[in-house]
């Protein structure tokens, strides 16, 4: 697993997240069970592993802890089962960052992959016409940043590992699904081949015109340094993630952008 400053681990018995006496955490993790995504699969009825991931929102050093209360910034970690479901790998459900407070818009993510293997999925819009999707596969120690208002999931892109991620996000983070519900999931659906690679089927219910593949890119505009882990970063510079809760601040980063 990445080395980072927070050292946290993940017991593969219990799902839990272990923490070591410097870092905070919640004591039990948010699980997520299969019976809660199988609405968002191409197969409904699809078997894969009971807990599909396993959620610790709120996680940093003690002595972070106030400065991270004060930005309203938050850092989560997310562990993904290895598998897959039916066809189709081991993903979340779908969604759009609700308005937060603190900007009055929808809010980005940064994540950074730890172990395993991941695809980020996202797409401008949940409307008929999805804009621009894009499908960025990402390795341990590379970042991935969602921007304000896109549809996106996270997919563990290898049936044979677990797949687990640190993300900074907003302390008042909220998730819209409905529209998302309504096309029944995302403009195209990840599913294994016989050689077990990801390749992607279009969803009828958008009229998507092509998926553009590709690696994680140097997030230059946000000084996103591409050597260190985000926490260290945050860590050696406290307003480094501020774009994440205030995005409104940041308004023509987020024109054309480029995942």
């Amino acid at each position: 697993m990445l080395e980072t400053d927070l050292a946290v681990t993940f017991d593969e018995s219990t799902h839990e997240f272990v923490y070591p006496p410097a870092v905070f955490g919640p004591p039990h993790a948010e699980q997520r069970y299969l019976k809660d995504i199988l609405h968002s699969m191409v197969d409904q009825e699809s078997q894969g592993p009971e807990i599909v991931y396993s959620i610790a929102m709120d996680v940093g050093l003690k002595k972070d802890r106030a400065d991270l209360l004060e930005r309203e910034l938050l850092f989560g970690i997310v562990a993904y089962a290895d598998g897959s479901i039916g066809e189709e790998p081991v993903k979340s459900q779908g969604h759009i960052h609700s308005i937060s407070k603190a900007g009055q818009m929808s809010t980005p993510e940064v994540y950074e992959i730890w172990s395993g293997e991941a695809i980020i999925y996202m797409q401008e819009r949940v409307t008929d016409d999805p804009g621009r999707c894009y499908a960025v596969r990402a390795k341990a120690g590379e970042v991935v940043i969602v921007p304000p208002g896109w549809a996106h999931c996270t997919i563990n892109a290898s049936k044979n590992e677990r797949m687990i991620f640190g993300a900074w996000c907003v302390r008042d983070f909220g998730f819209e699904y409905a529209d998302v519900r309504a096309h029944n999931g995302l403009a195209f659906y990840p599913k294994f081949d016989a050689q077990d690679r990801i390749i992607w089927d279009k969803n009828p219910n958008y009229q998507a015109e092509k998926l553009i593949e590709k690696s994680p890119r140097q997030y230059s505009e946000f000084s996103i340094d591409s050597e260190r882990s985000i926490y260290e970063q945050y860590e050696q510079e406290k307003e480094r993630f501020d774009f994440v809760v205030r995005p409104d601040l940041y308004k023509e980063k987020w024109i054309n952008y480029l995942p």
